[in-house]
């Protein structure tokens, strides 16, 4: 691939064009906003200039409910010699582009699975898809060298290519990102009217399951739109085992034994199935998730802490496998959760300690 045009410079499409430009692609940008294409030119993911003739790839990164027809509009004009969209559902625009009677030998759907709670040009980065999946759903009619502009895109932003049905991706995301989404809004909302008292609890658990809460409702309500029958039917499977949990919780209020024993078992159920579920997420590199013990450190919330624990934790020759933060709340300190294989515990606990870094138990 020698040139590309980017038609959308939000965060995916500026991404994308920063790391093809990064690697001697010539990007053209277009944007139906002519100043965010400016601002992504200016931050180097190439020209907003419009291509002299047909490019090698032209990459749409239009809202769901307007890939078909960007889509449409760009090969009716033969602006590149293969297209394809990096929309977060692929069967509605490839309906939507057959019934148009469209030629799609030159088209191949694809998603990349990443992104950021931020959107536009400013939030991008060239390296967003850096070891994240991107799906690609190739049809019978799809060109090799289409195929194969998709897959050298793919290499270019470092990405790993997943070769899905279009209607098997859209469920899949329903599942893992599309429904997740929705419940954790959810769970969001119910922070917005609490009292200040009970907000300034809040801890790890609750940052963790409402961080994706943040992303903007324009954005996701065009997703949604795009797939709302299988985000439905899975929502509709979260009420009934939330009607389930709500009816143990109230037997385990009562005062007969047996009921409390009924509510106990239910809870139980649904927390042994989640513990069932959660070991099933892929772990580092997407390989099957491992079990990480914790070290615990307490720090002041000075610049450069974390880089003297990575630092500390190189010299002891033990690789922190993960790691969470916990900020104290009123305090200017927090607490460094470092998830180690089990047999660095020791070794990096003596280290830690040695050079004095306060540990918890």
């Amino acid at each position: 691939m020698r040139t590309a045009l980017v038609i959308g410079t939000g965060l995916i499409g500026t991404s994308a064009a920063l790391a093809l430009a990064a690697r001697g692609v010539i990007v053209h940008l277009a944007d139906h906003d002519p100043e965010q294409a400016r601002t992504a030119a200016a931050l180097g993911a190439g020209t907003d200039e419009a291509p002299e003739g047909p490019v090698d790839l032209a990459i749409v990164a239009a809202p769901p409910a307007h890939v078909a027809a960007t889509l449409a509009d760009a090969m009716r004009r033969g602006v590149a010699r293969g297209y394809l969209d990096v929309a977060s559902v692929k069967g509605g625009p490839r309906r939507e582009l057959e019934a148009l009677g469209l030629d799609l030998s030159s088209y191949i759907g694809s998603h990349p699975m990443s992104g950021r709670e931020k959107s536009g040009p400013l939030a991008a980065t060239g390296d967003l898809f850096e070891g994240r999946p991107w799906v690609l759903t190739p049809t019978r009619d799809t060109d090799t060298e289409v195929l194969n502009l998709a897959l050298e895109l793919v290499s270019h932003c470092r990405a790993v290519p997943v070769v899905m049905d279009a209607d098997a991706h859209d469920r899949a995301v329903a599942l893992v990102s599309h429904m997740p989404h929705l419940v954790s809004s959810m769970v969001a909302a119910r922070l917005e009217h609490a009292e200040e008292a009970a907000v300034r609890l809040c801890g790890q658990g609750i940052r963790d399951v409402t961080r994706i809460a943040a992303s903007d409702p324009r954005m996701w309500i065009d997703i949604l739109s795009a797939n709302p029958g299988p985000v439905a039917d899975l929502l509709a499977d979260v009420s009934s085992d939330l009607d389930e949990t709500v009816r143990a919780l109230r037997a385990l209020q009562s005062s007969d034994d047996s009921k409390r024993r009924e509510g106990a078992d239910g809870i139980e159920d649904v927390l042994r199935r989640g513990n069932a579920g959660q070991v099933r997420v892929p772990g580092k590199h997407g390989s099957a998730p491992r079990m990480y013990e914790v070290v615990a450190v307490l720090i002041d919330d000075q610049p450069g802490q974390l880089a003297r624990i990575f630092a500390d934790a190189g010299m002891a020759g033990v690789n922190i496998e993960d790691v969470r933060i916990e900020h104290a709340t009123g305090q200017q300190a927090g607490l460094v959760q470092l998830m180690v294989e089990p047999k660095a515990v020791p070794v990096l606990s003596a280290a830690l300690r040695e050079r004095g870094w306060a540990l918890r138990q």
